[in-house]
């Protein structure tokens, strides 16, 4: 996944889409473990991933809640409202991009790269980009 970028355009990326697939999300070809998520106007600002797809700090679905603050001790925690049925969750940032992870208490259950503005969105609001 290294020469997918964030930022990068809908029509930048064609050639390595998955274009048998629906909707705002797309996945790499050969590379069922990562959906890419567009915003309105086509460029890609999310990435929903999953083992074996891991940050270089080797963090994806899974990992327990130790390693995550091991590999980034200053993750935000995130609580999700009362009786919501959703995940609380560890947000990282680096510059306008970061990591959401969401755990049930004890290990990823979910884990999302992607541009900070967009990853606090999903979490707070559900709101992914379409």
């Amino acid at each position: 996944m290294r020469d997918v970028r964030f930022g990068a355009s809908r029509a930048e990326l064609g050639s390595r889409l998955d274009t048998s697939r629906a909707g705002c999300s797309s996945q790499v070809s050969g590379m069922p473990q990562g959906n890419l998520v567009f915003a309105a106007d086509d460029r890609l600002v999310m990435m929903w991933f999953d083992a074996p797809l891991h940050t270089p700090e080797g963090v994806s679905t899974g990992s327990t809640l130790q390693d995550v603050r091991a590999a980034y001790p200053g993750a935000q925690v995130l609580t999700a409202p009362a009786g919501s049925h959703r995940f609380d969750g560890l947000l990282i940032t680096q510059g306008d991009r970061g990591y959401l992870f969401l755990h049930d208490g004890v290990t990823v259950q979910k884990a999302v790269a992607g541009y900070g503005d967009y990853l606090t969105r999903l979490f707070n609001t559900g709101f992914g980009s379409c």
